[in-house]
């Protein structure tokens, strides 16, 4: 805890944490609910590393690579843009000059990029394949049978990703808080959903907690 108290008081002599700065802060935030976001497949840290405890709630899509080797992807967690960096990026002069590489010196990027309320503990496999879609809503065609009891689907035809119903509420909290907070213009479809997730999915005291433990931080810094 005085590593965690020493590492705050670092971050206080700067103005707003980095991007890997922010991912150090998350993994004390979630300590005590180390569940990942679209499977709520637990994970444990070993050192560093947050590493899958599949408990059968989430079964790879591709466990090997091209190369026929393992799919590192597929046992380790990755802190996940909810909003995309495309989408928060793209509207910056920097990002049109070089995409999200060339925003690395953008203040008003690498403050996005770095806004805890944003970020989430994803399966590596499923943040890559989620990539920047856009979510949607599933109909009844959708078969959520990807990533084997995990019910979450990406239509890579399509470009969208379909996430489970107790989640809906999160991301659309995410997104409007985003695009408030920043000025990040929604399309009058996409606010229209996010707004009807929000009442679909209530927050809950978890998600109360963590952006309690989030604002405590900024707070301080």
């Amino acid at each position: 805890m005085r590593i965690f108290i020493f590492f705050l008081f670092t971050l206080s002599l700067y103005s707003q944490p980095s991007f890997s700065q922010s991912k150090k802060l998350l993994k004390e935030i979630y300590s005590d609910n180390q569940y990942t976001f679209y499977c709520n497949t637990p994970y444990v840290y070993v050192g560093k590393n947050a590493i899958l405890q599949n408990d059968g709630s989430y079964t790879p899509r591709n466990p090997t690579t091209k190369k026929g080797k393992p799919n590192l992807r597929t046992q380790r967690i990755e802190w996940e843009h909810i909003m995309p960096a495309q989408n928060f990026g793209k509207h910056l002069p920097c990002w049109r000059e070089g995409g999200r590489k060339a925003c690395q010196k953008d203040p008003t990027f690498t403050k996005m990029e770095a806004d805890m309320h944003n970020l989430v503990p994803s399966i590596g496999e499923i943040n890559g394949d989620r990539s920047n879609y856009r979510y949607a809503q599933a109909g009844k065609e959708v078969p959520f049978n990807q990533y084997g009891k995990c019910r979450f689907y990406v239509d890579f035809k399509n470009k969208r990703a379909y996430p489970r119903d107790e989640i809906k509420g999160d991301i659309a909290r995410a997104y409007l808080y985003m695009s408030k907070t920043y000025n990040i213009p929604l399309s009058s479809q996409e606010r229209k959903l996010m707004e009807a997730w929000d009442k679909l999915d209530p927050i809950s005291e978890w998600e109360k907690e963590k952006n309690r433990r989030i604002e405590q931080i900024k707070n301080k810094l």
